[in-house]
């Protein structure tokens, strides 16, 4: 029989299918620094503040880390042809190397999944980070990442009172991400 791989405070099975999900929500600006964190669900432990700065700085430090280790795979270039050069030799095929996915960005450590939580890291184009905790049994976190940078996009970036890089106080953006996450199900 198959166990519950989630036991903060409840069980898989017993648990109501609309508040299994999101646990907690972090946004790291391009300098690693925490600009929005947000809790929508006990099961967690209560980080203080403090600890919240602490978990951004390193996130990023370990994202920056995994980013510049991806390896690049050695690819051999044919040869231009089998003719021999003036000492009578055939010339070598030349090798480079290529990041496994060519037409993919380079990126860092995209998640992190423990029996307890999965941790999903969202990077966009500017450096910013969203960081999701969500339990190990929520399904479409890429869709629930996507739809909470849209509401960041819409409600933050779209403020004209907000300044780039400096923490998130916009009441409409907390608004509409709590609406969205408890009417999702």
């Amino acid at each position: 029989m198959y166990a519950p791989i989630c036991s903060l405070n409840r069980t898989a099975t017993n648990m109501p299918s609309n508040s299994r999900g999101v646990f907690s929500l972090i946004i790291i600006n391009k300098a690693g620094g925490l600009i929005y964190q947000r809790e929508f669900q006990s099961g967690l432990r209560n980080l203080s503040t403090n600890d919240y700065l602490v978990l951004a700085g390193t996130f990023h430090g370990v994202h920056a880390i995994t980013r510049s280790i991806t390896p690049k795979i050695p690819i051999s270039q044919p040869a231009p042809s089998p003719a021999t050069s003036s000492t009578g030799t055939t010339a070598p095929a030349t090798s480079s190397y290529s990041y496994p996915n060519p037409g993919v960005p380079v990126s860092g450590l995209d998640y992190l999944e423990t029996d307890k939580f999965r941790l999903t890291c969202f990077q966009t184009l500017t450096g910013t980070k969203f960081l999701l905790f969500t339990d190990p049994l929520t399904g479409s976190v890429d869709t629930i990442i996507q739809k909470i940078y849209e509401l960041y996009a819409d409600y933050v970036m779209k403020n004209p009172f907000y300044q780039i890089e400096m923490p998130v106080r916009c009441e409409a953006f907390d608004r509409h991400l709590g609406a969205w996450l408890r009417g999702r199900a």
